[in-house]
């Protein structure tokens, strides 16, 4: 299922109403760059010619690469820049949840990898928590049954963007821990692999560099952000490696 701008536009909406309850006009030209940032957004997808594997990327803007400069420069096509001969399907889209996330893995296709990235909606829009764990489970079941690597990576502290302030950033921060909760035993469940973006505030770089790693909108990763989030996918899962384990490369 795809989401439609008018959905993409209700989610702004709501991050709206609540950061405009306590922070002054800067929270609207925030607002306004994050719309617009999802709207210059477009997945990386690329099919070589050459082709020798298959990865599936599913998720919400930051899988889509909203805030990154180019799609080039997102996770996914800086995965492809790494691995040429890789073809990527990317079925993210801005403003998707886990529930959006189930949708985009239904089809019988089978690839050689999936990469899930998300989690960030369901945080700021108040998914219930039951609904959310729930909504986790079944990507990850679907998931192990279109490949055998299956990797998660969900957003990271919320609650250390910019764009929100104390006490919104508190309670991003508290719901972005049981979103990280519901991952971990997901993926051990379900043998795929987690990559934990989560640091407190203290410890998070997105926080201690907040414009160097974050977009204009103080909410998306910017070049550098997604650089880093790369950098956590191959040091955590070891990406590379298992992408050479397939025997494809």
């Amino acid at each position: 299922m795809k989401i439609r701008r008018p959905q993409l536009l209700a989610a702004v909406s709501l991050v709206a109403a609540v950061v405009l309850l306590t922070t002054s006009g800067c929270a609207a030209w925030r607002i306004r760059q994050s719309v617009e940032l999802a709207r210059q957004s477009e997945p990386y997808q690329v099919t070589p010619a050459a082709a020798t594997a298959r990865l599936l990327v599913v998720g919400d803007s930051t899988a889509v690469g909203t805030g990154a400069s180019a799609p080039t420069v997102s996770v996914a096509g800086l995965i492809s820049r790494d691995h040429p001969r890789l073809t990527i399907v990317n079925r993210a889209r801005d403003g998707a949840r886990f529930a959006d996330i189930v949708t985009q893995l239904e089809s019988d296709e089978k690839f050689d990898a999936i990469l899930v990235l998300g989690g960030g909606n369901d945080v700021i829009r108040f998914t219930g928590s039951e609904l959310l764990e729930q909504d986790i489970a079944r990507t990850a079941e679907l998931a192990r049954t279109r490949a055998p690597l299956v990797i998660f990576m969900p957003a990271g502290n919320v609650g250390s963007a910019p764009f929100f302030f104390a006490p919104w950033s508190w309670l991003m921060t508290e719901r972005s821990r049981k979103l990280h909760g519901f991952v971990r035993q997901a993926v051990a469940d379900n043998g795929a692999l987690y990559v934990n973006l989560f640091k407190e505030k203290a410890d998070d770089p997105f926080a201690q560099r907040p414009d160097e790693l974050h977009a204009r909108d103080g909410l998306h990763p910017s070049d550098a952000g997604y650089r880093l989030w790369y950098g956590e996918l191959n040091a955590q899962a070891g990406l590379a490696d298992r992408l050479a384990a397939l025997g494809r490369w």
